[in-house]
């Protein structure tokens, strides 16, 4: 039986990158990042929020620019892979999912340290970057227009 693992992600990091050198020499970048899901609660007429939580890991190159131009805040689009990470604690088996990323898109926009809202530093960094920013509507849609496509791969169908 054939399987597919792709994932597809567009939400804010909730922390600074946390980046490390590993004994093989590969570089690898996690990165927290939080997805809001809003709906509207069909008994109490109510609009709800909801919130999740996933750890990204990024490995080689990608891993460096994530360290150097991402920060707490920063919206960004993360495609991968999902991934089981499981290991014993105290005695107890413990286990979560990950995303292990192949393409990390910077978004513009996020938060500065006093909360707010700094569309000024996406664009310093793809300037440097040598690359056009990703536009992002008012409706929160993503503007891929001359960029790869999150569904252009190499699958073989």
């Amino acid at each position: 039986m054939a399987s597919y693992n792709r994932v597809i992600l567009m939400g804010n990091l909730t922390r600074d990158p946390e980046y490390k050198t590993l004994a093989s020499g590969q570089n690898v970048c996690r990165l927290g990042l939080a997805c809001n899901r809003s709906f509207k609660n069909r008994q109490t007429g109510t609009v709800t929020q909801e919130v999740c939580f996933i750890d990204v890991d990024v490995w080689g190159a990608q891993a460096e620019s994530c360290q150097q131009f991402l920060t707490k805040g920063r919206p960004v689009l993360v495609e991968g892979r999902l991934k089981l990470d499981s290991w014993e604690q105290e005695g107890q088996k413990r286990s979560k999912h990950s995303i292990v990323a192949d393409r990390v898109t910077f978004l513009q926009g996020g938060q500065d340290e006093a909360g707010q809202h700094d569309s000024s530093s996406a664009q310093d960094d793809f300037a440097t970057l040598g690359a056009a920013p990703t536009p992002v509507r008012a409706t929160g849609e993503v503007n891929l227009k001359g960029q790869a496509k999150p569904f252009d791969d190499d699958l073989p169908f």
